[in-house]
Formats: C-alpha cells, sequence, structure tokens
C-alpha cells in the first residue's frame, strides 16, 4: 500500500513539474505585450501591481484554443475568465482581482494579439431594420472618460445630499460574483463603501446602509456609481444603407475569439 502511495505522490510530483516547465517557457518564448486599462490603474491600492495603470499580457497559443472549446468551462460560463488567468504575465495579479471593465479591455487585447484587430460582426440598421455586416478594427475601440482622483487605497469620495461623506470603491470581479438578485442593493453598497464619515469599521458601516442610509441617498449614490465606473466606449458609429449614420452597442462572448 505504501509502495502505491508512493508511486501516486511521484506522479502527481511529475506533472506538477511539467505544469511548472510549462508556465515557464509559455513567459519566455512568447514575449508580454504591456496593456494600457481603462481605470488607469487608478482604482486598486498604491501597493497593488495595476495601479502603473498597465498589466503584461502574453499571446495566445494553439495551447490556449482548448481553454475556449472547454465544455466544462463553457457550462460554467468561466472560459474567458481561464484564458485572461493564463494569458496574464504580471506577478501577483489574479483575474478575479481585476475589475470587470479592465479584464473587458484584456479581452479585447488578447482577441487582437490571438486573431489580428480585424472584427466582423452584424449590425441592425434602425431605418431599416436589416442587419449589416461590418468590419471594425478593435483596437480604435477607446476608453470612456475616466478622471475620479482616488486615495492611497484606490477609493473616492462621495457627499450625499444629508452630508455624510463616503468613501468608495469600484469592485473586482470576484466581489461582483457575490451579488445576488436577492441582496443586490445591500450587498453592493456593503462591498463598496469602505468608510462613512471617517469610520472603517465593518459593522457600523453595515449598520449605517441598514438603519440610516436614506433610500433617496442610496439611489443617488448607486447612480454616481455607475455613471463613473471606467469602462471601453462600446458604442460604436456605423454607416447604414443609405448613408446615414447611427449607433450600436458592440458585446461580446466566448464565441469572441472564433472566427
Amino acid at each position: 500500500m505504501s509502495r502505491m502511495t508512493d508511486r501516486l505522490s511521484d506522479n502527481q510530483k511529475i506533472i506538477e513539474l511539467a505544469k511548472q516547465d510549462y508556465e515557464s517557457k509559455r513567459h519566455t518564448k512568447t514575449p508580454p505585450n504591456i496593456v494600457p486599462i481603462p481605470s488607469k490603474g487608478l482604482i486598486y491600492p498604491e501597493t497593488h501591481p495595476l495601479r502603473s495603470g498597465t498589466i503584461e499580457m502574453r499571446y495566445m497559443t494553439a495551447y490556449d484554443e482548448d481553454i475556449l472549446s472547454n465544455s466544462t468551462y463553457l457550462k460554467q460560463g468561466v472560459a474567458l475568465e481561464k484564458l485572461l488567468d493564463a494569458l496574464i504575465v504580471t506577478t501577483g495579479v489574479s483575474v478575479e482581482d481585476i475589475a470587470w471593465c479592465d479584464q473587458e479591455a484584456m479581452l479585447v487585447s488578447a482577441r487582437i494579439f490571438g486573431y489580428g484587430d480585424d472584427y466582423k460582426l452584424m449590425v441592425t440598421d434602425p431605418n431599416t431594420k436589416k442587419g449589416i455586416e461590418k468590419t471594425i478594427q478593435l483596437s480604435k475601440i477607446g476608453f470612456l472618460p475616466f478622471d475620479l482622483q482616488p486615495n492611497e487605497h484606490g477609493e473616492f469620495e462621495y457627499t450625499t445630499k444629508s452630508d455624510d461623506v463616503l468613501k468608495f470603491r469600484f469592485l473586482n470581479s470576484k466581489q461582483i460574483k457575490s451579488i445576488s438578485q436577492e441582496n443586490s442593493v445591500s450587498k453592493l453598497l456593503e462591498l463598496a463603501i469602505r468608510e462613512v464619515n471617517g469610520n472603517r469599521d465593518v459593522n457600523d458601516i453595515k449598520d449605517f446602509i441598514k438603519y440610516e442610509f436614506r433610500a433617496i441617498d442610496s439611489k443617488q449614490f448607486r447612480d454616481y456609481f455607475l455613471k463613473n465606473i471606467p469602462g471601453m466606449d462600446f458604442d460604436l458609429t456605423f454607416e447604414g444603407e443609405d448613408g446615414s449614420t447611427f449607433k450600436s452597442r458592440f458585446q461580446f462572448g466566448s464565441d469572441f475569439f472564433w472566427f
């Protein structure tokens, strides 16, 4: 029995060493690309690697395409997240710690590095109601303006109509996943608000949200929060068949990487 256990242990070590060898080779054989992120790094603490406003990513390889076609990942809706995790070169960064707005920029960059800048898509002309095939250059998709000034924690200040001073943060993907439909408002507030009138005690902040935070103040804060989330400007302008222009919002899923 002990021999079998030793063999299993040896096999696990071999598998782990193979994984480490692959990880080492993939970073050295494919030079990293420096990718700007929409948040400019301002939503992260000063000690966070992304505070620089950029992230290093490597090129996609044929091996990475398996991630996008993995049936388990597709069913769980995590294929794109797994892909990004595999492409990140910057040390000390997990994809779950990255805000979704920055993940979008990373996905666009990964698509450019993997398959080129041109991307074909179908849009509906609002005048004719017909679908039109268009080709866009992904590199021309810009960032939304983001000019809020953070403190050293990557937090921002907001004063309510009731003169309560809040310090809040924008959420990463792990935090967003923890929000359900049953508690969407209160959970968002608990995760976002880090300080109330100079008080950073977590329990006191929860009590403030539960007993003191007026609904009108909460609504106005959430509107401000959503309005100022950094991101990519996916509202693109296209020309219709009659020569007029119209806007259409660009959206993508796991098929974004397949022709």
